[in-house]
């Protein structure tokens, strides 16, 4: 109820307010702004992520403009010197208006980050998406090898996705590098595992199958109990710790992140920032309530 109450409420909270909430989640609005935060976490011993806040779009000029931030947020990860890549959500590059110009877009991001040097993360968005965006990156890694997908172990297809994009081996450059996720968006029971237990089963069955294929993997997690078994999955396959990181979320639950660091893990960090962080929090607070509840308790813990 108390969530009910908070999300009806949410769009009339005052906008300092809501930044106050969301400070610890966001870097800011500017660049200058992210590559400070950036510059803090790589202090502390962490790598970064950079995403620009925003998601689907429906004006093409918004999407270019969109792309051409990337490269420029990508040109400035690059001169800071800084450990960090661009991860970009496919609706926000124009993946709704055509999986041509989402490609078009996604591949104009990619030759510049690989001549800086950088990575380029494909995220996931809901299931409605996954199968463009999985097409789009496919067709991305036969001329990119600094490309990587997002996959949700939430989603039943999500096994036997790790099966189809390897049949692309062939055709693909460079190894397969995947950030695993549980996923935020609660998908519908014929599609998606709703059970917290069948969720965590999912998402190290999905482990397991990507070790067996070699596949580079990203743990997105703040699921301690979860993170314990995975290792203990790596370990099992011999993976040595070059092939694999924790990945997690700015503000969050930062004690793992000392832990994992402590015990030789890599950690990397999402940072995202940018002037949409408002519509950003309120859409993904209505797509998982749950979200709201993580809040509250960080919200009446400093209280």
């Amino acid at each position: 109820m108390l969530t009910r109450i908070v999300l009806a409420t949410l769009p009339y909270v005052p906008k300092f307010v809501m930044r106050r909430i969301a400070a610890r989640y966001i870097a800011g609005e500017t660049l200058p702004e992210a590559l400070e935060r950036l510059r803090s976490l790589q202090a502390r011993g962490h790598a970064g992520i950079l995403d620009v806040l925003g998601e689907g779009i429906s004006d093409e000029r918004q999407a270019r403009a969109v792309a051409a931030e990337y490269c420029q947020a990508a040109t400035a990860l690059a001169a800071a010197g800084l450990d960090c890549y661009v991860s970009v959500k496919p609706t926000h590059v124009g993946l709704t208006i055509s999986e041509d110009l989402a490609h078009e877009l996604y591949a104009s991001i990619a030759r510049r980050a690989r001549e800086l040097g950088l990575f380029l993360r494909v995220e996931m968005e809901d299931h409605p998406t996954t199968d463009g965006t999985l097409r789009v990156f496919e067709r991305l890694r036969r001329d990119h090898e600094n490309v990587g997908i997002v996959l949700q172990a939430r989603l039943f297809r999500t096994i036997d996705d790790i099966d189809r994009l390897a049949q692309g081996d062939r055709l693909a450059r460079g190894p397969l590098d995947v950030r695993l996720v549980k996923g935020i968006y609660l998908e519908p029971a014929s599609i998606a595992h709703t059970d917290p237990i069948r969720i965590r089963e999912a998402f190290v069955q999905c482990v397991e199958k990507l070790c067996a294929r070699g596949a580079r993997l990203a743990l997105a997690t703040h699921d301690e109990h979860l993170a314990d078994t995975c290792i203990e999955v790596l370990r099992a396959a011999r993976r040595d710790r070059e092939s694999y990181e924790f990945q997690v979320l700015l503000g969050v639950r930062e004690e793992l992140w000392e832990r994992w660091k402590g015990g030789g893990h890599r950690v990397r960090v999402y940072v995202p920032y940018g002037p949409d962080w408002r519509a950003y929090s309120l859409r993904r607070m209505r797509k998982n309530p749950q979200i709201v509840g993580h809040v509250l308790r960080h919200l009446l813990g400093r209280a």
